[in-house]
This record gives structure tokens, sequence and C-alpha cells, in this order.
């Protein structure tokens, strides 16, 4: 799987929300909207169904090979929920939760997010699974966002940069088993050596990525609370969180670009690198989208997008059920052999179309009925959520 999303305070020991003003009412139409165009981004990638036509843009890039589209989808999932998390503690504080109390809540809504996760994961395999997948490391990832969510501004961006800088030097500094250091191959470095001979064997491979996940979440939630104040503010005392954001966006995206000249872009292993450049893309592209529909107040333009971000949860794990179950599960004759009802529609879209224009009309069909689903739930004003 590509990627995914579900968004779920001074002293970092008593997690007080006391410094946290109340939030202005109604939703952030900037972060709904972004967070519909990665689910119709994550439509897209997983979906796509041209076979050798595809583009490099809808694949994951390769060992080496950079940074393209398709990797962009999951962490900019993680950085919504991350920018989410200013709201939700602002909330939580206006229904009187604070400290351990706060603590409790945070921590019940990662572990049932988490368990969501670990019951579509075995919905897929038809076994029991306790892995951790998209939904379980968003759970964990927002769970540090989340306890860290009351720190000073500037404390939460030493702190996730501290994540990185750790995390970047575990990979380049940390022997591997046969004693050489500084290796970073597909098959031979140090994230890998530990998932497979001491991760691996417990059931943990990939808790790792936690770390810099976390660093990614927590940048979110820096660019949320900056959102956050601004829109709290009164109208004629406006913060420059536009020009912030802009300053921010663009030195994560250059300090990504940076540093994936000592550790290159992977999504694999998420380097440091990858983080602050998805980070900083995401940034820039909430920044646009908030000074457009929370501004200037044109966020009807935005409808469309904000249908899929405010059930992001439900794009993310019903589209998968229906492929797993229906799409790949049920049999029919329609083509003269009987075949999953998948196969029958791309067979029967290639074979009018062609290999290209059929592959997406059946991929463009599947989006569009995801889509249409959206759009219901939206008209009835239902929201799936934890």
């Amino acid at each position: 799987m590509t990627s995914v999303s579900a968004p779920p305070a001074d002293s970092p020991t008593t997690l007080s929300t006391a410094a946290v003003p109340a939030a202005r009412p109604g939703r952030l139409a900037a972060l709904d909207a972004w967070r519909g165009l990665t689910v119709g981004l994550m439509l897209l990638v997983n979906n796509v169904a041209l076979g050798s036509l595809t583009p490099a843009q809808l694949q994951h890039a390769p060992w080496g090979g950079g940074i393209t589209l398709t990797d962009l989808v999951f962490p900019w999932f993680l950085f919504c929920a991350g920018v989410a998390i200013p709201f939700s503690l602002a909330g939580a504080q206006r229904g009187g939760l604070r400290g351990w109390a706060l603590a409790g809540r945070l921590a019940s809504r990662a572990a049932l997010l988490f368990g969501v996760g670990c019951l579509l994961t075995s919905a897929v395999a038809g076994r029991p699974v306790l892995s951790l997948g998209v939904l379980q490391l968003i759970a964990l990832a927002s769970l540090v966002g989340g306890l860290t969510g009351g720190w000073p501004i500037w404390t939460r961006l030493a702190f996730a940069l501290a994540l990185l800088l750790g995390y970047g030097g575990l990979i380049t500094h940390a022997p591997l088993p046969d004693g050489t250091v500084g290796v970073f191959e597909e098959e031979r470095n140090v994230i890998g050596a530990l998932n497979s001979a001491v991760l691996g064997p417990l059931g943990l491979r990939g808790l790792l990525s936690v770390v810099p996940t976390s660093a990614l979440v927590v940048l979110g939630g820096v660019v949320g609370e900056l959102v956050r104040r601004d829109r709290s503010a009164p109208a004629d005392a406006r913060l420059p969180a536009p020009r912030t954001l802009l300053v921010l966006g663009t030195l994560l995206t250059l300090l990504g670009w940076a540093w994936s000249a000592e550790l290159e872009f992977n999504k694999t292993v998420w380097t440091p690198s990858y983080i602050l450049f998805s980070a900083g893309l995401a940034t820039l592209g909430i920044l646009a989208l908030y000074v457009l529909a929370d501004r200037r107040g044109r966020g009807h333009w935005l409808a469309p997008l904000t249908w899929a971000g405010r059930n992001a949860l439900f794009a993310y794990a019903v589209p998968i059920l229906v492929k797993t179950w229906i799409l790949q599960g049920w049999q029919v004759n329609w083509t003269g052999q009987l075949q999953t009802l998948q196969a029958a529609f791309l067979t029967l879209a290639r074979t009018h179309l062609g290999l290209w224009w059929g592959g997406w009309a059946y991929t463009l069909g599947y989006i569009g009925a995801v889509w249409l689903a959206l759009w219901w739930m939206a008209r009835r004003g239902i929201v799936w959520k934890l």
C-alpha cells in the first residue's frame, strides 16, 4: 500500500494545554482540501492500470532514483495528521481535558486507530496480522505529535530536527553486522539490518520508522499551530502566518534537497531528506489553499476536494476492502472465461479502448465511484472519524 490518512500541552512533562488559546470555530478548508487532494493521489497511484505504460511519477522511485509524486502521498497524509493536532488540542481544552486526562485521550485514540489498521491489514491478508501498516504508523507518529503539541513552536522544531539528526546519524554512522560504516544500499543498510535481525523476529519490523515520521507529524503540528493562531486573531490583527509559512515551507524544502546530497531521498527508509522535502512541499501547498479558501473565502471552489478530506478514513479503508473482497474476490464470465471482476473490467476496457485509454477508463472509473460515495456522504453530513 502506498499511502493513507486518518487524523486522529506548556510543559512536556505535564502535558498542559494552558498556553493554547481557543480556536476559531469552523473547519480549516485548506486542510480538508489538501487532505482530499492527497486522497485523490492515493487512489490514483494505488489503482493505476496502465501496465508497462505507467508513467514514472505514478510509481515509487527505485532505490537511488530520487523522489516521485507517488512517494509524496504517504508523508503528506502524515503531515495532515500533524496539522490537525493543534485544532484537536484546542477542542480538548474547551472540553476541559488537560494533563494526564488529555494524554489518556491521545493514547486511546492512537490505540483505536492502530487497531483499525490491524483489522484492515488482517482483512486483506485473510488471517490475523499484527504489524506496522499505514494506519498503525500514523497512529504512533500522531501520538508523539499530540503529546508534544503544547510545546512552544521553537521547541517543537528543535525536537523534530533532533529526531531527524539522530535517525540520520544512525543510518550514516552505525556499523553494519560486518563492521562496515556508512553503507546505504538497498540490501545493505543499518535500518534494514536492524529490522531483519532485531525487530523482525519480534513482529516489530518497521518500528524505527516511527522516529522520522514523528518528526514529520510534529512539523505538521507547527504549521497547524501557526494557522490556528492566525485564524483565532481578530480580523484587524491578523498574524503574518502566510509569510511565516512561506519562509518555513521554502526552508524545509531547500534543507531536504540539500540533505539529499549526503543521504538521498528514500521512502523505504524514510530518510531525513525525504521527510523535510515532503514537509516543505506540503507546507507550501497548504499555504496556497489557506490563502485561497480560508483567507479569501473561496473555499467553495475546493468542495470536491473537501468531500474526500473530511472522510479520509473512509476513502482509504473502504476502497481497499471493496477491491480485495469484491473486485478481486468475485468471479464472473463476462468475457468468455471465468475471471475476477477486476480482471473482467480491465479486459473489457482494454479490448474496446486499448491498453492506455482502457487503463485510464478503469482507473478513473474506480476513482469516480469512490468520489460519488464521498459526495453522497458530504450531502448527508456523514463523517467517519475516530
